[in-house]
């Protein structure tokens, strides 16, 4: 048994302390096999499930979930540490100089009386801080690993700001149409079927930009509908001594249209 004094409450010097045991030799023989690679995936879930702790209102789920992203980014910090390039003192370090850096009308002399202010400072001085000294580096910054509505929203905001961009939401409609067509083509043989729908999407996240609406939330709000409907479907097939496999789609369709009926009324 390690050498560590159980506790009703602990802090954030507890747990720093539990993952540097975790991943001693007296530790836990997972733990001390994990690499970046092999808990990225972790990671990833963690945020999302902060991400629906959030949507959902729900902050006794909020508390639970933030500590599993802590959790990952002290693990992270951690193997890092054992390498000798940096520990978690640097990592706060860092964000604490950042924070102070473009915040210069909170820590400094500079002014911001809107929120607009504060975010075009922010992005002048990000792109200083990140040797950004074209929009195609801005572009590239954006990380690839990012949910694919989400990075083609960022670029498009940012090419937005130097003025390619359509003047209003026709535009980016018109575009929609535009893609739709070579998808249909591209379908038919006629060009990279792929492509062609990759092109759609973009198309279709530029008009999202122009409502001021969050692709990612739209499209997992459709999703959400979708299974919303598709339950009431098979529950009235149910109801109708039918299984859905043995259906028509015809007959499938007729329960869609009906479910999406008793949505309106």
């Amino acid at each position: 048994m390690v050498e560590f004094t159980l506790k009703d409450r602990y802090t954030y010097e507890d747990l720093l302390e539990i993952m540097r045991i975790l991943r001693s030799p007296e530790g836990c023989v997972w733990d001390r096999e994990q690499d970046h690679k092999s808990i990225r995936r972790s990671f990833i879930e963690e945020t999302y499930e902060a991400v629906e702790a959030i949507d959902n209102e729900d902050p006794v789920l909020l508390q639970e979930e933030l500590g599993d992203v802590l959790l990952q980014v002290v693990f992270h910090a951690q193997i890092e540490a054992e390498a000798g390039r940096f520990t978690m003192d640097d990592v706060a370090d860092g964000v604490c100089k950042k924070m102070i850096y473009r915040h210069p009308h909170v820590f400094g002399t500079a002014e911001a009386k809107t929120s607009e202010d504060v975010l075009a400072n922010w992005d002048a001085l990000k792109q200083k801080e990140k040797h950004q000294k074209s929009t195609t580096d801005a572009l590239e910054s954006v990380a690839r690993s990012l949910p694919g509505l989400i990075r083609a929203e960022k670029v498009q905001h940012k090419a937005a700001k130097v003025g390619f961009d359509w003047d209003d939401v026709s535009g980016a409609l018109e575009k929609v149409r535009e893609e739709t067509a070579e998808v249909a083509r591209a379908v038919a043989g006629d060009g990279d079927p792929s492509e062609e729908l990759g092109d759609l999407l973009f198309a279709a996240v530029n008009v999202a930009r122009f409502l001021k609406t969050d692709p990612e939330e739209a499209i997992s709000r459709t999703t959400d509908k979708f299974i919303r409907r598709f339950a009431q479907v098979e529950q009235a097939a149910r109801d109708a001594g039918k299984d859905l496999a043995d259906m028509s789609l015809a007959e499938m369709d007729a329960l869609w249209d009906a479910a999406k009926q008793k949505e309106h009324t």
